[in-house]
């Protein structure tokens, strides 16, 4: 399997393909270093991983150059991607042992004699599936979650950035070179397939909808849980007395950076048709701007996948005929892999550039009558994964935030949510189940464990047969009193 470059067609690498044999031998030989890492104590765990860290952070470059050659985004905006890795990592193994570690709860009135304790322990196996448009920020997403909460990792990157894969894989057994903590198996949707009936613990995967149901079919034949992300069509919402050049500037970015590859990207945009005009001019004016190409100096680069421009022509040609009007390029606008920017207006609600995710570098800009309206549009969408708000009034802006169905809300600026390692990452409907991120990305790849001890016994057992016929009526009496409050 060769990995070649956008930018050039050069070779970057080749690859074996593993084989379903393979895979299950991984998976099998991965549980020897599970148990060894499992067993570490959480300072230990968590000075490898501070290891792994300054190992980022120090051949950060180098990991940047490479992502640049083997997916096209620009070196600048890979640097920016390991960075906030580098974040999570340090987040996550500082936080671990706080947020997974034995802890005392309380308990209840039918249980004053016990203590009871709660811990999260690790799951064993953590299967990882990576996508190409972002191959180091998502798959660490889960990898180093995973990593902090004791378990070991399988992971098959995206047969389209396997060096970028490889590379993290190394990194991590540079610095933790006891035992393979993460090992790596190369390959197209065979090998993913193998990796969810392997018997790994968990699966984690990042994709397509239509790929992440067949995770979920392949999970489903051994129980395995699955944590999914599967891409969005996200929606900004540009409400009256918005700063309207900050917001196109963020919603510029949101749209065409990384060429439109962005899960959390800006797709759509329900602007208050009193600022319509503006935004429209405002967002014009900065996506004109933009140099997109092969060359080092390009705001972007060219579409990763070598079908993806028909994807952006046929959204293209079905919005303008159906009535929509670019304002900005049009079909015209894609030469084989490049894509110069399009925008498109008054786009009809059920045409295929607002209902299925493009993910190329068009935006269609809609006037809404109001706040209302907007958060009705964007929520009208199979998808769930983000959404951004610009406006001036905070009450409203909040309002509005709280009713989109997404997981995740940025105001007055784009994606940067992902930036705040405490908060988790996912969507609803379309855009998959589950967390990566903060507590929440910890406890996925963990499960959850009560103990109770008895401290004394009881006057009156309620577990047994020889408990006498009156303690019944006594129990509820007390559970009224407690419970039953008083109507007024």
């Amino acid at each position: 399997m060769e990995s070649r470059s956008p930018l050039s067609g050069d070779l970057i690498d080749s690859f074996p393909i593993s084989s379903s044999a393979d895979v299950h031998q991984t998976v099998d030989s991965a549980r020897i270093a599970a148990r060894w890492w499992a067993d570490l104590d959480w300072r230990t765990r968590r000075s490898l991983l501070m290891g792994l860290k300054h190992h980022l952070a120090r051949h950060g470059d180098e990991l940047a150059h490479l992502v640049h050659a083997e997916m096209g985004k620009p070196v600048d905006d890979a640097r920016l991607e390991i960075a906030l890795t580098i974040e999570h990592v340090h987040w996550a193994a500082n936080h671990a042992q706080q947020i997974l570690q034995r802890r005392k709860v309380r308990s209840g009135l039918l249980t004053l004699n016990q203590s009871a304790t709660l811990e999260y322990q690790p799951v064993g196996v953590v299967g990882v599936i990576g996508p190409w448009n972002y191959p180091v920020f998502t798959p660490m997403g889960s990898i180093v979650y995973a990593l902090a909460a004791g378990n070991a990792v399988v992971f098959k990157p995206s047969e389209w950035t396997t060096a970028t894969g490889k590379w993290l894989v190394d990194a991590i057994n540079t610095a933790i070179p006891q035992q393979p903590v993460v090992t790596l198996i190369c390959g197209g949707g065979e090998v993913g397939s193998s990796l969810c009936t392997s018997g790994v613990d968990v699966m984690s995967f990042t994709g397509s909808a239509r790929t992440g149901r067949r995770v979920l079919e392949a999970c489903a034949q051994t129980m395995t849980p699955v944590v999914l992300e599967c891409g969005g069509k996200d929606a900004a919402i540009v409400d009256q007395g918005a700063d309207i050049a900050a917001a196109a500037d963020a919603i510029t970015f949101g749209a065409f950076s990384n060429a439109g590859q962005t899960c959390v990207g800006v797709e759509r945009v329900y602007a208050h048709h009193e600022i319509f005009e503006e935004l429209v001019d405002a967002l014009h004016e900065r996506a004109s701007a933009l140099e997109v190409g092969t060359h080092g100096g390009a705001s972007y680069g060219p579409m990763t996948l070598p079908g993806a421009s028909s994807v952006v022509a046929h959204h293209i040609s079905d919005a303008v005929s159906r009535g929509g009007q670019a304002v900005l390029g049009g079909v015209e606008s894609i030469d084989e892999r490049v894509v110069k920017p399009v925008i498109l207006v008054d786009v009809p609600e059920e045409a295929k550039a607002v209902t299925d995710e493009t993910f190329g570098p068009t935006i269609v800009v809609n006037p809404v009558r109001d706040l209302d309206d907007a958060v009705d549009r964007a929520n009208a969408s199979g998808y769930g994964l983000a959404a951004s708000v610009f406006g001036r009034d905070p009450r409203r802006l909040h309002s509005a935030a709280t009713r989109l169905r997404v997981g995740m809300v940025s105001i007055n600026s784009w994606v940067m949510y992902a930036g705040v390692p405490e908060l988790p990452w996912g969507g609803v409907g379309e855009s998959g189940s589950g967390r990566i991120h903060g507590a929440d990305g910890l406890r996925a790849f963990s499960r959850a464990k009560s103990v109770v001890d008895q401290r004394f016994a009881l006057p009156i057992s309620l577990t047994s047969f020889d408990r006498p016929p009156w303690a019944g009526k006594l129990i509820m009496t007390a559970i009224k009193l407690r419970h039953g409050g008083w109507r007024r």
